[in-house]
């Protein structure tokens, strides 16, 4: 296995597990296994590449099969679920710390490959993702639908903390935090 930042050249790749994964085209078989529900379009994966430096993929010889998103407030503003987080970060505290900006980002979506979950590419991603982000941010603050109990399960096993429930249109979230300084769990890297 092989961890690193993404390059322009890996989006459609990237692309077809977004899509193979995503609540709207995932099947009912592996539904229950997880999913994701942001859709990202092409030019959202470029900046995310060029812009932020935020988009980790692991790869099994030349094949992604995982990804994992982190970004600052200024990059997921342009959704409404994160721009409705940002007014709410002030309502937030971890570890002591009330929430903000500057002090925290968005990390998330992640997506691994059915046939890889449950072994270490999951921790590793995450690592990977965390030696890249922990320079610029001390917190982590993510959200995970709580129709999806297998990702929270996930990122409990990581230490993620549930900061607070929360409800954006009709939905239930947990919002959970992490401290960027902390190794992650689990991690063989």
């Amino acid at each position: 296995m092989n961890y690193r930042q993404a390059k322009i050249e890996d989006i459609p790749q990237i692309e077809k597990l977004q899509k193979r994964y995503h609540v709207d085209t995932i099947s009912d078989e592996d539904r229950p296994n997880g999913f994701v529900t942001t859709l990202f379009t092409t030019e959202q994966f470029k900046n995310l590449i060029t812009e932020e430096d935020g988009l980790t993929i692991a790869l099994d010889g030349d094949k992604i099969i995982g990804y994992a998103m982190a970004a600052s407030w200024d990059y997921w503003s342009q959704w409404p679920l994160f721009q409705h987080m940002i007014k709410d970060l002030p309502n937030m505290e971890f570890h002591g710390t009330k929430l903000d900006t500057k002090n925290s980002f968005q990390y998330g979506p992640i997506c691994v490959d059915a046939e890889y979950r449950g072994s270490d590419v999951f921790p590793n991603l995450f690592e990977t993702s965390r030696l890249n982000m922990k320079e610029r941010f001390p917190i982590l603050v993510t959200f995970i639908n709580r129709v999806n109990p297998r990702s929270l399960r996930a990122h409990e096993k990581l230490e993620l903390e549930i900061i607070k429930p929360f409800e954006f249109n009709n939905n239930n979230y947990y919002a959970l935090g992490y401290d960027m300084e902390k190794k992650t769990p689990n991690s063989t890297l």
